[in-house]
């Protein structure tokens, strides 16, 4: 095939992903789309995105054709310093022959992908003067990256562009909805504890009581806040993990020490069976310990008077588990699929039991973000059990 066909080739498959593009509204179906085309086009060894975020004025990496790391989703690329910093600045395609020799590359995500970058070919996603990101494609197989190349990755860059843009405001627009919604409630409860703060025949005793509800109502508000924060940082892909090793046992029997006085209200208690010889895991210790608390607050919530939840340890060839375990009311049936939903709440509980309704979908954000799954089994009236799977690095 000569060049002239090769172009046309490559621009008939630009159509057909254009169409591809625009009907996804999967922002992270549509990412690896976007990676998986830019490499195939351009015959280079891998492919990656940096989104941009305007508001702090950094790079974070996305996702890349060479990458079974998930866990590397939000690692920050400085704007000074990188390649893709460059790119963004000034609105311009770089390609590079040699990365390695290059001033401004930034070496840090070879070093957790181990693949060393040689010829290097980036360009801006730009939509409406705003730049959304940058598409890198590295190591070409073939000699080195050409206009043909350029010009390709320049009209997918445009392409993905308003692609992305449109995922993120559908998803956007998606949660803000849901969120108002959640807003209602106590935004109701406080409209009306004002109004009758108000009205001159409430007794002092009656005055009180709707100042407590205000400030309860507050607190409530503020807690949805920050988890509905954490969990839209989560989704985005802006949250970075930071991998360490450590020992699992000593941050169970941590997150048993903050959730003591919790489990002493109701006299349940509180156990962790690991192995003495169980190794030391690989994970965002902090991330995790967050999934922990969670886990372990609602299965003190939920469970019975005087009774017990257990955090069980385990091994398998590829992954490690963990499972906590609780002898309280179950789940009814029907409410095991919707569990992980955002604002989801079991209907026999809710009023009874506080809560946001965002605790598990943050749970299994973090674990999804490890490259790991939750799973819950339960009888009803027969306690619960939810089990992380994280799968053992491969480094």
């Amino acid at each position: 095939m000569n060049n002239n066909e090769k172009r046309l080739e490559g621009y008939r498959r630009l159509i057909d992903i254009a169409r591809d593009l625009a009907s996804t509204l999967d922002l992270d179906i549509l990412l690896n789309q976007i990676v998986s085309a830019a490499s195939d086009l351009t015959e280079s060894e891998a492919a990656s995105i940096l989104l941009y975020d305007d508001a702090a004025r950094q790079l974070f990496f996305q996702v890349a054709t060479n990458l079974d790391q998930p866990t590397m989703r939000g690692l920050v690329v400085p704007l000074d310093g990188s390649i893709a910093g460059w790119i963004v600045t000034n609105h311009k395609a770089a390609r590079i022959t040699n990365a390695q020799k290059d001033p401004r590359h930034f070496s840090t995500i070879e070093k957790q992908t181990h693949v060393t970058t040689g010829s290097l070919l980036g360009v801006p996603l730009i939509t409406k003067d705003k730049v959304v990101g940058v598409l890198e494609v590295i190591n070409k197989q073939v000699g080195e990256f050409t206009d043909d190349d350029e010009d390709l990755m320049q009209v997918l860059g445009a392409q993905a562009a308003v692609a992305i843009e449109n995922a993120r405001l559908f998803h956007q627009s998606d949660l803000v909805a849901e969120f108002v919604h959640e807003l209602r409630t106590p935004l109701a409860s406080i409209g009306t504890a004002t109004y009758l703060l108000l009205r001159p025949e409430m007794s002092q005793e009656q005055r009180q009581s709707m100042i407590h509800n205000i400030y309860n109502e507050t607190l409530r508000l503020n807690t949805l806040a920050s988890a509905y924060l954490d969990l839209a940082r989560l989704e985005s892909g802006r949250v970075q993990f930071n991998l360490t090793i450590f020992d699992l046992a000593g941050m169970l029997y941590e997150c048993i020490e903050i959730m003591q006085s919790q489990a002493d209200e109701c006299s349940i208690t509180m156990e962790v069976e690991i192995p003495s010889d169980f190794p030391q895991v690989e994970a965002d210790r902090d991330k995790i310990k967050q999934v922990v608390l969670n886990l372990l607050s609602n299965a003190i919530k939920y469970n019975c008077p005087h009774g017990k939840v257990v955090m069980i340890g385990g091994l398998e060839d590829n992954e490690w588990t963990l499972a906590i375990r609780d002898t309280g009311t179950g789940i009814p049936v029907k409410a095991v699929p919707h569990l992980f939903q955002k604002f989801y709440r079991v209907q026999a509980s809710e009023g009874k039991v506080a809560g946001t309704g965002l605790g598990l979908s943050i749970c299994k954000e973090i674990v999804s973000g490890h490259g790991g799954t939750i799973e819950v089994k339960s009888k009803y009236g027969q306690g619960a059990t939810f089990t992380i799977h994280i799968p053992k690095s491969k480094h």
